[in-house]
């Protein structure tokens, strides 16, 4: 007897009328037409079932602090560190955990069951470590919750900032962090990547380096990440966050750049929402979008995946987790308009980000963990086009969130009836 069986279900691969068994909190087997005796049965009527969508950048010791102790009236990435910095001191654990919780609530409820989240070293106290780290014991049979040591004011650049890293990587922090453009020059950017890098070899850790976030061209730190990752033998396990300058280097060098970024093994994760809410705020026009060049990455054979990065917090007003929403943007900006680039969109917040999380047990094939998002649409482009329902989200094959599909009733004189939002216009 399955514990449960979903039938009828669409794939992100494309495969229809597959039907999903779970036995124990994994896929027991997929197939198409299964018929099995199961404890539940749930009919998908041939919507989407893909697996939790995954966020690969995100900031959650500061979600949710939107207007404390002021709003970033320019809008500015300088003005937001800014103002973090002076949030800092009136932090408390319980005000960190309060929130974060609150954020993992909603992450649950629109299917998103894997973060990884940076956490800021900066300070001695490590108090945003300890919060996340209790947030992370909390939320660990909802949420696959990752954690980067992330030295915000740079790890060369203020005083005790390897130390601190370091200590955190000590208290459970999974990931070591960085932030080579924050230093004081290009040359202690560079070592900074090659300090952190050794720190992540000689503890067998992955390394995720907020990486080139600028509009300057110069800013070239991912060449360094991807030449100490070769070096170090750190292959598959390193990811650049942001690269915004990619979008503003000439083509020469970018030529030169992405099979370097390739052959090392580097991801890079795009956070379409806050980039091209941050870059290009020097320009008058022509304005640069600033997202990094991710169709390029992606044909170059280099993993993407997209970050929601912030939400209602310093840099950011706006947000809701919803991670169809960054996708939906991503496409956008990257005119990523084939039906395949759209397929990808969809990748960057699902298979793409549990790559550079290295999550185990992710997918649709047995053997993997039954983590399922029902979505109310039959295909991954509709999801985006229509920032889908979540209508029911399973972990290890227990029914976590339900949300029940919208009707609209139109009353027009000469056409009554329902509209179906799914049904294909004429």
């Amino acid at each position: 007897m399955l514990d449960l069986l979903i039938t009828n279900a669409s794939l992100p691969d494309g495969r229809k009328n597959m039907s999903v068994a779970v036995q124990g909190g994994r896929v027991a087997e997929v197939a198409e037409g299964l018929a099995a005796p199961a404890c539940e049965t749930v009919d998908a009527g041939g919507l989407l079932l893909s697996p939790p969508f995954v966020d690969a950048h995100f900031h959650m010791d500061a979600t949710l602090s939107y207007g404390l102790p002021r709003v970033n009236q320019s809008g500015t990435l300088l003005e937001g560190i800014a103002l973090w910095g002076e949030l800092k001191p009136h932090l408390t654990h319980e005000a960190l955990v309060e929130r974060a919780l609150a954020y993992c609530d909603w992450a649950v409820a629109r299917g998103l069951l894997a973060i990884r989240s940076h956490v800021d070293t900066s300070d001695a106290s490590l108090l945003p470590v300890d919060a996340l780290l209790d947030v992370k014991r909390r939320v660990a049979p909802y949420i696959d919750l990752q954690l980067v040591a992330f030295p915000q004011d740079g790890v060369l650049r203020s005083a005790g900032g390897v130390e601190n890293l370091k200590r955190a990587l000590d208290r459970g922090v999974d990931v070591v962090g960085g932030i080579p453009h924050f230093e004081r020059t290009m040359a202690d950017g560079a070592e900074s990547v090659r300090l952190l890098c050794e720190i992540a070899a000689d503890r067998s850790k992955r390394v995720d380096m907020h990486c080139d976030e600028s509009d300057d061209p110069l800013s070239r730190h991912i060449e360094t990440l991807a030449f100490e990752t070769q070096r170090l033998g750190l292959q598959g396990r390193v990811t650049g966050s942001h690269c915004t300058s990619m979008h503003s280097m000439d083509n020469y060098y970018v030529s030169k750049l992405l099979p370097l970024v390739a052959e090392s093994g580097v991801s890079v994760v795009a956070n379409p929402l806050i980039n091209i809410t941050l870059q290009g705020r020097h320009d008058t026009y022509p304005k640069r979008r600033g997202m990094t060049r991710v169709p390029e990455l992606l044909a170059a054979g280099v993993n993407v995946a997209f970050g929601h990065d912030c939400v209602m917090d310093p840099w950011y007003s706006l947000g809701s987790g919803d991670m169809l929403e960054v996708a939906h943007m991503g496409l956008h900006v990257a005119q990523m308009t084939s039906q395949a680039a759209m397929r990808q969109c969809f990748e960057a917040v699902t298979a793409n980000a549990a790559r550079v999380m290295g999550l185990e047990g992710y997918g649709l094939e047995a053997g993997c963990n039954a983590d399922f998002v029902l979505l109310h649409a039959r295909d991954t482009v509709e999801a985006i086009r229509l920032r889908a329902a979540r209508l029911k989200v399973w972990r290890r094959g227990r029914l976590l969130a339900e949300t029940p599909a919208a009707a609209t009733t139109l009353r027009l004189e000469g056409r009554p009836g329902n509209t179906d939002l799914l049904r294909a216009r004429p």
